[in-house]
């Protein structure tokens, strides 16, 4: 791939989550500040699994067909810019989350986007993909040092403000206008007819009549119901209890996702997909305890062994499950499988999951606060709960699908 190509579609990916890492991580902590419940912060989580659900139909019977992905990518994000900016201005829960779930009908179509525009122009994505894709976790992590390291020392106490929001806005409009200088990227399936099946990944159904595919799918929607505890609450529990720079310091587990990339084919040749799966589902049940005991005194390596834990977390168990799919599927539907799994993942589970967590969230109010501790013992034993059924149900596979 030419090297200015190269750095092109890395800036691209950088941009693309440093938008996501800036607003999202810190959006917990200015809810709760202005007066927002848990159950309503868990709602306004809810925004990008319910945009996850029904963003393949754009992809599929829009992107797909009609426009250049890069064009259509760079007219969301200015779309996206303006609606992030007004969602930083609202403060009723109803009208914010509204507000928000239109933000992220632009914003999460455009995670497929940026995949189609790198992809299109490798020769061997299987090599070049990871390289280029490995900028977007630093842009992430890049967006959490900015709002600890470089707008707190002049702004104290931002991360409880919707500045963080107002700076993706400001981010995502220069990605729009940037996406319009990316190689082009014309619509794949021009003239082709297009069912809603394949669109959701549907076709993938079929796989369910097997006994440990189906336990994995089951297992992966419900571990995704604790795995929302962290997206939406850490912040602002670190906020809480006291820890300086928070965002800054969650960036740690992008540093650590970094490293168990490196290190996942090593442990997936010894481990396999089982042991695999069940070591990310314990990793989610032990960051929760960690959390539940650690303190900003003696406990606080608790705190930042749990926020490290999120490669093994994220790793282990998504990127397994990713692989697990593609060996199972036959080749004439692993595309629809893969995008079966996102929609059970990031869509059905994340929505219930972030429904759930301000529930509990809001049964644990104290004086004063929240009882962070009974909190994080409620993910925790959900993921043990499913850590236990996966063990003794799941078989690991024999041999791969033709």
């Amino acid at each position: 791939m030419n090297p200015v190509v190269r750095v092109k579609l890395s800036i691209m990916m950088f941009l693309e989550f440093f938008v996501w890492g800036a607003w999202a991580v810190t959006m917990g902590t200015y809810l709760g500040t202005i007066g927002f419940e848990g159950v309503q912060i868990g709602n306004a989580y809810t925004a990008t699994g319910w945009a996850a659900i029904l963003s393949p139909f754009f992809i599929g019977m829009i992107a797909d067909r009609f426009f250049a992905a890069e064009r259509v990518m760079g007219f969301l994000h200015l779309v996206g810019a303006l609606l992030l900016y007004y969602v930083s201005t609202v403060q009723d829960p109803g009208l914010f989350f509204w507000a928000l779930v239109a933000y992220a009908l632009c914003y999460m179509p455009t995670l497929a986007l940026v995949n189609a525009i790198a992809m299109n122009v490798m020769e061997d994505p299987g090599k070049e993909f990871p390289m280029v894709r490995v900028f977007g976790t630093i842009g992430w992590i890049a967006a959490g040092l900015t709002i600890s390291y470089v707008l707190n020392p002049v702004m104290p106490g931002v991360e409880a403000t919707a500045t963080p929001m107002k700076m993706a806005a400001l981010a995502s409009a220069f990605l729009g206008v940037y996406s319009f200088l990316l190689p082009s990227t014309p619509p794949k399936s021009t003239g082709k007819a297009v069912s809603i099946s394949d669109i959701l990944g549907l076709e993938a159904l079929g796989l369910m009549k097997d006994r440990s595919f189906a336990i994995f799918i089951v297992s992966s929607l419900l571990v995704c119901i604790p795995l929302a505890f962290y997206y939406n609450f850490t912040n602002m529990y670190l906020n809480a209890i006291g820890v300086e720079g928070a965002a800054g310091k969650m960036t740690f587990g992008q540093m650590s996702e970094i490293f168990f990339m490196v290190v996942f084919p090593f442990f997936f040749t010894r481990l396999g997909v089982k042991w695999m799966l069940a070591a990310g589902m314990l990793a989610w049940a032990v960051r929760y305890v960690l959390f539940a005991f650690g303190d900003t005194g003696s406990a606080i390596w608790m705190l930042y062994g749990g926020i490290l834990l999120h490669g093994v977390c994220y790793d282990f168990f998504f990127m397994t499950g990713q692989i697990y799919v593609d060996r199972e599927a036959p080749k004439a539907i692993q595309a629809s499988a893969q995008g079966f799994i996102a929609l059970v993942t990031y869509g059905v589970g994340m929505v219930i999951g972030s429904l759930i967590s301000g529930m509990v969230v809001d049964r644990y109010v104290i004086e004063g606060g929240h009882d962070w501790q009974s909190i994080w013992l409620v993910p925790a034993g959900m993921a043990f709960l499913v850590l236990i059924g996966f063990v003794l149900m799941f078989k690991e596979p024999l041999r791969k699908s033709a």
